[in-house]
C-alpha cells in the first residue's frame, strides 16, 4: 500500500482534521479532479470546519494515479493512498486504518449524492448518540433522479432480503454515502471479514453498528445517477447478492 501524506500535518504525521471523507476510486480519470474539485469548494464554505479528503485508489490502470498526485500537490486537504487490490470494502478498510479524524466516511467521487448532505451528516453527529450516519436512496424523503430500472430492482430486492434475512433495519444498505465515528468505525472493522474486499464488507459494518448500541441515523439523500447507461447483468447480480447475504448472516451468529 502506498500513501502519499498531505501538507499540514505534524511530525508523527497525525491529521488534525475534524472530519476525513474516503474517495474508493478505479479508473476515474475523468470524474476523479471534478468531485475533488467541487467537495473542497463545498466544504471550505462550512465555518470552523477542519477536513481531508483521502483519495484511495483501488489499481487504477489509468490517470487516475496522476490526477491524484496533482491534487495532493496542490491541495493541502487531499491525500492518496495507492493499493493493488479492487474492491470498496478494501478501500474503505484501507482509509479506516490511516484515519485519525473522529468522523470519517465515504461517498462516490461522481457526487451522486448531492453535497449538500454532507451538512447534514456533520448536524446528525451532534447528537452524541449517533454513531453512524447511513444515506438512503430508498427512505421516505429522498429523491433518486437517471435512475435505470433494473438498478431500483435490485437495491430494492437486496435491502428486501437482508432485513428478512438478518433483521437490517436500515433501507439501504449500499448507497454510497456512509459515515462513522472513529471509536466504532474501528470496532467494526476489527470485527468483520478482513478477506472481504467487495460492497459486502461495507453491507457487515452496516449491520453491526445497528447491533453496536449507538445510534444509526438513516439520511435520505438527493441521489443523481450517471447519466450514461451500462449493461447489467441483473440474474448474476442476484445470485452473487445471495451468496454474500448467506456468508454474512453467518459471520454474524
Amino acid at each position: 500500500m502506498r500513501v502519499m501524506r498531505r501538507a499540514g500535518r505534524d511530525a508523527l504525521g497525525v491529521s488534525m482534521a475534524d472530519l476525513n471523507i474516503l474517495f474508493p476510486v478505479y479508473n476515474e480519470e475523468k470524474r476523479l479532479e471534478p468531485g475533488i474539485r467541487k467537495t473542497v469548494e463545498h466544504l471550505d464554505g462550512v465555518s470552523g470546519l477542519d477536513y481531508e479528503l483521502t483519495i484511495v485508489d483501488n489499481a487504477s490502470s489509468d490517470g487516475t494515479q496522476r490526477i491524484a498526485e496533482e491534487l495532493c500537490q496542490e491541495l493541502p486537504q487531499v491525500r492518496y493512498i495507492r493499493l493493488e487490490q479492487k474492491g470498496v470494502g478494501a478501500a474503505f478498510r484501507a482509509g479506516a486504518a490511516e484515519n485519525q479524524a473522529p468522523i470519517v466516511g465515504y461517498m462516490d467521487v461522481d457526487l451522486s449524492t448531492d453535497l449538500k448532505h454532507l451538512d447534514d451528516m456533520l448536524a446528525a453527529f451532534q447528537d452524541t448518540r449517533v454513531g453512524m450516519v447511513n444515506g438512503s436512496r430508498l427512505a421516505k424523503g429522498s429523491d433518486t433522479q437517471g435512475r435505470k430500472w433494473y438498478r431500483n430492482i435490485t437495491s430494492r430486492g437486496l435491502t428486501f432480503v437482508i432485513r428478512a434475512a438478518i433483521g437490517m433495519e436500515a433501507t439501504d444498505s449500499i448507497c454510497g454515502f456512509k459515515f462513522f465515528r472513529k471509536e466504532l468505525v474501528d470496532e467494526l472493522v476489527s470485527l468483520s471479514d478482513q478477506s472481504d474486499n467487495g460492497w459486502s464488507f461495507i453491507i457487515e459494518l452496516l449491520l453491526r453498528a445497528e447491533r453496536s448500541g449507538w445510534q444509526v441515523h438513516e439520511l435520505p439523500v438527493h441521489w443523481e445517477d450517471e447519466t450514461e447507461d451500462s449493461k447489467v447483468d441483473v440474474i448474476p447480480q442476484i445470485m452473487n447478492y445471495l451468496r454474500q447475504i448467506r456468508r454474512i448472516r453467518k459471520r454474524l451468529r
